[in-house]
């Protein structure tokens, strides 16, 4: 049984709300991986690298069929299509800040937009691409108020 009201918790200078079910111990969630399944590895790692500026955080294999890109506190899985659950495209949102720094920079690498950068109704100013694999991708940041 859920304990109310909500309990708040500071961890990392961060306060969160969080719900304790009986007996359960408080569980801080670092982060979650998406998991992109890709056509092509060596392309979907040279996109990532040169378009969108992540770094290779690991890869798997040999040839590698899995691998890792990284920036800064995101981290999404690459995985050839196949090998997982998920045949197809996947989608995840971003939140990241200097976002206008960002959308300039991705234009300069020439990656397709498909949605430009703007301010949005939902509170948010962001943009979306889609990778050469079909995964869709959004960066967004919060617009001040």
């Amino acid at each position: 049984m859920a304990t109310w009201p909500p309990q708040r918790i500071r961890a990392f200078s961060v306060t969160r709300t969080v719900r304790l079910e009986h007996n359960m111990p408080i569980a801080l969630f670092k982060s979650a991986t998406p998991v992109f399944t890709v056509e092509d590895l060596p392309a979907a790692l040279d996109y990532f690298q040169h378009k969108l500026g992540f770094d290779t955080a690991w890869t798997w294999g040999t040839p590698p069929d899995r691998a890792s890109v990284r920036r800064d506190s995101v981290e999404i899985t690459l995985s050839k299509r196949g090998l997982v659950d998920s045949h197809g495209p996947s989608r995840v949102f971003i939140q990241i800040s200097n976002i206008d720094d960002y959308y300039a920079t991705i234009l300069k690498t020439g990656a397709p937009i498909d949605v430009p950068l703007d301010d949005r109704e939902y509170g948010m100013r962001d943009f979306h691409l889609t990778d050469p694999s079909g995964n869709r991708i959004s960066f967004g940041q919060p617009i001040n108020v």
